[in-house]
């Protein structure tokens, strides 16, 4: 396999987010409470696709799949909200913060084939997934969402000295990509 250029794809990616990091992959922890937690299903998607519990399998095999991996990249979008209550601009964050994943993934694939990507939602690939009665039918294209595999965002970016608070007024969703 050819060498991976992480300084190309580290360009990349600054020329689409508001921050990025390094991701050093020994740093994360998996937390059983963390999937504890998607079982209160406040995202809906429990037991409803691939990438989120119990698609996912279990926090063991969940960490195995992590741990293929060595490095890789943090991707935040951060923007502004009016107030602590702008429901609106959360979403609108949100929504650009998935913009952007998806248009970095696309670059990704290419420039890293057995890559994985990491997102703060689940895989939006098809409109209604297979899950469970039929194998995923884009193996290639999935996306995990952090929460899913078991992570704790804010400590992933502590652990690799990148900001996830940026102040007063601000938001910040968290994506990441896994390379080698």
């Amino acid at each position: 396999m050819t060498e991976v250029n992480i300084n190309e794809i580290l360009k990349k990616a600054e020329s689409i987010f508001s921050h990025v990091g390094i991701l050093d992959v020994d740093t994360i922890v998996v937390h059983p409470a963390v999937r504890e937690y998607c079982k209160e299903n406040k995202c809906h998607q429990y037991d409803k696709k691939w990438t989120c519990p119990p698609g996912t399998g279990t926090l063991e095999e969940c960490e195995e799949r992590i741990r293929k991996y060595h490095r890789g990249l943090i991707l935040q979008t951060t923007g502004e909200l009016e107030d602590t209550l702008d429901f609106e601009g959360m979403g609108e964050i949100s929504k650009l913060h998935t913009e952007k994943m998806i248009e970095f993934s696309k670059y990704f694939r290419k420039a890293v084939p057995t890559g994985m990507i990491v997102g703060d939602m689940p895989c939006i690939e098809c409109k209604e997934c297979t899950y469970p009665h039929e194998p995923c039918r884009f193996p290639d294209k999935i996306s995990y969402s952090m929460s899913a595999l078991g992570m704790i965002v804010s400590e992933v970016c502590r652990d690799n000295n990148i900001n996830y608070y940026y102040g007063p007024g601000t938001l910040t969703y968290v994506g990441c990509v896994f390379i080698d």
